[in-house]
Formats: structure tokens, C-alpha cells, sequence
């Protein structure tokens, strides 16, 4: 927001000779005299320049000008604060609701594709149901790769428990293992339970 001072090119805590000698300056700058070919942009910074020296030059008016400043200021800082609230509020909003209608998307996804249909047809529902082309096709993707890795770690989870049940123990394979026939090691014992029908 462009003041009094910054047209004069004075801080706001100048004093009257910086003022005064900043009014100078400016002032021959922007001179409609001083300025061939450019007169009428000249004369109205020239006439912004002596507007402001006119109020900062004098005491009063320049405390009353930086009370009504200051102000304004303030008013104009809570509407920018309320602004930057309000903008911060409606994109968290907006946020919430992609990430909600992401969610819901994936959902879809999973449900077509744990019902048999492939990443295909995911892809395609989501497309019907208005989801931008690379979003469907990420999502739908990922999806099915999630699908498959979970079949995968299911059936070699089920493998694992088949191959314990089929694994039995020598007690329940047929007792106990002290009691159960064994079977010959060697000639000696070949011949000997083909004789006697016992093993030594």
C-alpha cells in the first residue's frame, strides 16, 4: 500500500528537513518541465508529490494523517488475517474431500476386484463414475497389485499348513517308535529276518 512517505521516499519516523529535502528532490524529478514527451504522467506524480509534502510539512495534519494510517492498517491487517483464515479453512476443506473421495475410489476398486473382476474392469468402473484417466489407472493398478500379493502370501500360507498336516510325527505315523518294525539295514540283518522272521 503506497503512503505519503513512500511517494516522498521518506521513512515514516522522517523528519521535517528529511522531508523537506526528500520534497525537493522528487519534486524537480517529476517536474512537467523536466519531463519532454512524458508531461502528463509527470504532472500527476507531480501533483501526488506536493499533495503529500503538503500534509507531512505540517505537524497536525501529519499526526492526524498517521493516526487515521495506522488505522487503516489495522483494519486492513484483520481483513487479510480473516482473508488467509478463510482461504486456509476452505483448502483443508477441499483437501479432506479428495482424500474422502480418493478412499472411496480405492474402495471400489477393491470390492470389483475381490469379486473376481480383473484390473480391466476396475479401471473401467472407475472411469464411469467420473475419475480422471491416469488417476483410474493408478489407482486400478494398485489395487490389483495389492490383490495379487495378498493371493500370493494366502497360498503360500495355505501351502505351509498343508505341508504340516502331511508331516506326522513318528508316534502318530504308527506308535511308538521303539515298537514299530524296522526295516533291514544290512545283509546280515536281511538274512537273518528271512530266516527267523525277527531282526536281532
Amino acid at each position: 500500500m503506497a503512503t505519503l512517505y513512500s511517494k516522498l521516499g521518506v521513512s515514516e519516523d522522517a523528519s521535517e528537513a528529511d522531508i523537506k529535502r526528500a520534497y525537493r528532490k522528487a519534486a524537480m524529478k517529476w517536474h512537467p518541465d523536466r519531463n519532454a514527451g512524458q508531461e502528463e504522467t509527470a504532472r500527476v506524480i507531480f501533483q501526488e508529490i506536493k499533495d503529500a509534502y503538503e500534509i507531512l510539512s505540517d505537524a497536525n495534519k501529519r499526526d492526524v494523517y498517521d493516526a487515521v494510517y495506522a488505522k487503516e492498517m489495522q483494519r486492513w491487517g484483520k481483513q487479510r488475517q480473516q482473508r488467509d483464515e478463510e482461504k486456509a479453512q476452505r483448502e483443508h476443506a477441499a483437501q479432506a474431500a479428495a482424500q474422502a473421495q480418493y478412499a472411496e475410489r480405492v474402495s471400489l476398486a477393491m470390492r470389483y476386484i475381490e469379486h473376481g473382476h480383473n484390473r480391466d474392469v476396475a479401471f473401467g468402473v472407475l472411469l464411469g463414475r467420473g475419475c480422471e484417466p491416469q488417476l483410474a489407472r493408478h489407482i486400478a493398478d494398485s489395487v490389483w497389485a495389492l490383490h495379487q500379493s495378498r493371493m500370493v502370501a494366502e497360498h503360500v500360507r495355505s501351502a505351509a499348513r498343508g505341508k504340516k498336516r502331511k508331516t506326522a510325527t513318528p508316534r502318530e505315523a504308527g506308535g511308538d517308535p521303539d515298537k514299530r518294525e524296522k526295516k533291514p539295514t544290512g545283509l546280515f540283518d536281511s538274512l537273518w529276518q528271512s530266516f527267523f522272521g525277527v531282526r536281532s
